[in-house]
């Protein structure tokens, strides 16, 4: 189905100017005398075809014939000038007939010599990183990026400013009707909330098939797994022990370890490290940015394969999951370009915090995504375990470097092109954050991110509704705008409870008595519903010594309120900010973190 072909058919970009001015190979041999034409020719014979950097690097004023993303997306640097023709280094054991007629097209006439990949991705990394590094930052299209969500335009200024002085103006002449409006905002948000709980909830999910499809190993293609590490040391070694662990043969594996150029202390923790032929190490140059996304986009072009998956740092994802994931690729239609995996934790036994986390984690992935997938909404991505079809990433421009919930937001751009994501049941665990500051912290990201993303894709909400349809147009309201509304008003809705103790709110003096008992009544429904998802969640996953901690769940997701605040003022004043998680503060409940688990 994916073919393992070395070069493709389709330049990912445009040839700037300057390149076309160079595609073609000038006549040199007024420059070169015979004898040097044919030493050279006789030194790139059948038997001496292999280049070495240190005593024959390539030569500088051939970096311009082309553009740097090309020389990694075919894996070719051009290396000398051979008479009329330019030598090309290569990867060696390749087909080069599709790749001659690319580069013939391009820059003329070329002979091939082999070089060792390490050493091309050195130099073509060495030469092109900073460019490379930019470019990183702007690979997703404009009207599609939120790298200018800053600017404070003067539209945005004015209708900030009405807004803000109508809430003022109400609070002051109309404190009551204005607290009974946001009310009123809340309680609609919550039935919005609570019929589409409702219907993920029926639409269920897909049990996994009886039996592996048996894929010839002919067929199967490479799979690259990003991996970035930010201050990660303390987790390096435990790492490359989990990666190690994964059944798909080593030979179509790609395994890229992404680490920032000023983090010292992981690229010591690494280099200590005697690391697999298929698991490599990749530095990302310092730039005005320091985010996840930018690292993905920046190591993107140094895979190879047509599958692109993504771990975190801490994962311990479960030992067949390539084979799984290739296999659902595999049997999916055409137009399915990213599979994604369901995320659990490792040390859910460590407190009260990581039960209700874990409890959490499992209405997500396993109640609302599988859900919502069914259903054929647009799924927000998890940052972790997603797969991705190489040709459709870059087709969507990759990810969104300004964005701190890239994962999110390349969902739904995902769905904006015509490709949809899956589910699979296939577990991956990761550690769970277990304390309350860095759990806010970690949480106000998240929804500044949601809210960046709603911002970034109503830009223009005529054109969301073209792409996606009204039916899935609603679905990424529940999902974004509804998840910010529900966590920014609950206090409003923690008003109600004031009832019960005889104290009136503002919405109690505007409606009926007979109104009132129905909110109450609504109120409990939800409650009920919140219990039961949490049940058949738990239910699906192996914790059930976790049934117990269902109902603590009602004192757990106050805590957002904190964090989507913290979020609303970095919208504010820090957009980008990357509010990092720190990791290996708890032990997993199995050593090693890996629990074998039975999808039900």
């Amino acid at each position: 189905m994916f073919g393992r072909s070395e070069t493709r058919s389709n330049l990912p970009f445009a040839l700037t100017p300057a390149h076309r001015r160079n595609n073609v190979a000038s006549d040199t041999s007024n420059d070169l005398t015979t004898s040097r034409v044919l030493q050279k020719a006789w030194q790139f014979s059948a038997h001496q075809r292999r280049l070495n950097p240190d005593t024959y690097p390539p030569d500088p004023e051939l970096d311009a014939l082309l553009p740097a993303e090309f020389y990694l997306e075919y894996r070719v640097l051009p290396w000398g000038r051979v008479g009329n023709a330019i030598l090309v280094g290569t990867p060696p054991g390749r087909d080069l007939t599709q790749l001659r007629d690319i580069m013939e097209k391009l820059i003329g006439p070329v002979m091939f010599a082999d070089v060792a990949e390490a050493d091309l991705l050195r130099i073509v990394e060495g030469r092109h990183g900073d460019y490379l590094a930019d470019r990183a930052e702007r690979l997703v299209p404009d009207d599609y990026s939120c790298r200018d969500i800053n600017k404070l335009t003067l539209s945005r200024g004015i209708l900030a400013s009405l807004f803000f002085g109508i809430c003022l103006a109400f609070i002051y002449m109309f404190p009551n009707a204005f607290f009974a409006g946001i009310t009123a905002v809340a309680v609609v948000n919550l039935i919005a909330n609570l019929g589409f709980k409702i219907a993920v909830f029926v639409a269920g999910y897909q049990k996994p098939a009886e039996k592996p499809v048996m894929i010839p190993m002919a067929e199967k293609p490479v799979v690259s797994l990003i991996v970035p590490l930010f201050r990660e040391a303390a987790i390096a070694h435990e790492l490359v022990l989990r990666l190690s662990r994964l059944t798909y043969p080593k030979s179509l594996l790609d395994v890229v370890l992404v680490l920032e150029a000023k983090d010292t202390k992981t690229r010591q923790m690494i280099e200590s490290i005697s690391l697999p032929g298929w698991m490599r190490v990749v530095r990302v140059p310092d730039g005005h940015l320091t985010t996840k996304p930018r690292a993905l986009n920046y190591a993107l072009g140094h895979t190879r394969g047509d599958i692109i998956g993504v771990l975190d740092a801490e994962d311990a994802p479960a030992i067949d999951q390539i084979e799984r994931v290739v296999e659902a690729f595999h049997q999916a239609p055409s137009n399915v370009a990213c599979v994604q995996g369901i995320l659990d934790f490792y040390n859910t036994k460590s407190n009260a915090l990581a039960r209700c986390f874990t409890i959490e984690y499992a209405i997500w992935f396993r109640v609302v995504l599988a859900g919502a997938a069914r259903l054929g909404l647009p799924i927000p991505l998890g940052g972790t375990t997603v797969y991705l079809k190489r040709a459709a990433l870059k087709h969507v421009g990759g990810w969104d470097a300004h964005n701190v919930t890239e994962d999110a937001d390349l969902g739904i751009r995902l769905y904006r092109f015509g490709y949809r994501t899956i589910l699979i049941p296939t577990v991956t665990r990761e550690e769970a954050n277990n304390r309350i500051v860095p759990w806010v912290r970690q949480r106000s990201r998240w929804l500044k991110g949601y809210i960046v993303t709603y911002l970034v894709h109503m830009r223009r909400p005529f054109r969301l509704l073209k792409d996606i349809g009204a039916r899935k147009f609603l679905g990424f309201q529940v999902f974004f705008l509804a998840t910010i509304l529900q966590f920014t008003l609950a206090p409003a809705l923690w008003s109600f409870w004031l009832v019960c103790f005889g104290v009136a709110t503002p919405l109690f003096e505007v409606i009926p008595a007979d109104w009132a008992k129905g909110l109450l009544a609504l109120f409990l429904f939800g409650e009920l519903v919140s219990l039961l998802t949490g049940f058949v969640a738990v239910g699906r996953t192996q914790h059930a010594g976790l049934m117990q901690w269902v109902p603590m769940m009602f004192f757990y997701f106050p805590l957002g309120v904190f964090a989507v605040y913290k979020a609303w003022s970095e919208l504010l004043f820090k957009p980008f900010y990357w509010d990092k998680t720190e990791h290996g503060r708890s032990e997993p409940d199995v050593p090693g973190g890996d629990i074998h688990e039975t999808i039900r």
